[in-house]
């Protein structure tokens, strides 16, 4: 095979890696959902089923928290044809209301993907997460999200400045 060919697949196998973190931290369902193919399944431990129903399990459980932010690290693509195989770790911060304050929640491990192309895009077939550990202690944002003068914070949905910068290209 191509090398160039090769390396253009393990790239957009990569970019949906990517795309998946951005529309977990958004909480945006309709990203997410055509990340995956149709009948792509998926394993979280605590979930295992279909990645439809993933989705329709995780915005809502996302939504109870005050903010996520998933970061991406080294990703390893296997190409062999239409199917690929991904190791990708990450860090997943979670921001969220405990029964004494703030609690902030890292968790870290791996996703296993399976990435097919099929009528030649690749989604993901079925992803499962691997955990390594996790790390809980109280938060101390000390933002002043009320008061943010020329500061921009993230949000939840298509309203986060990344929507806007992204459809516009970066001209802002």
């Amino acid at each position: 095979m191509d090398r160039l060919a090769i390396v253009a697949d393990k790239l957009e196998c990569t970019e949906l890696v990517s795309r998946v973190a951005r529309a977990i931290d958004r909480c945006d369902a309709s990203l997410l959902e055509a990340l995956f193919h149709p009948d792509a399944t998926d394993d979280h431990g605590i979930f295992v089923g279909t990645a439809s129903d993933f989705i329709k399990w995780v915005i809502p459980l996302l939504q109870t928290m005050k903010r996520t932010q998933h970061i991406i690290g080294q990703v390893l693509i296997e190409v062999d044809g239409d199917c690929s195989a991904g190791e990708s770790y990450f860090i997943a911060h979670h921001n969220f209301d405990g029964p004494d304050g703030e609690i902030f929640m890292v968790a870290a491990g791996r996703y296993l993907d399976r990435f097919e192309r099929r009528d030649g895009i690749w989604k993901i077939a079925h992803r499962h997460a691997v955990y390594d550990w996790n790390s809980s202690t109280s938060s101390n944002d000390n933002f002043d999200r009320d008061n943010p003068g020329a500061q921009v914070f993230g949000i939840r949905g298509q309203g986060d400045a990344s929507y806007a910068h992204l459809a516009g290209r970066g001209r802002s």
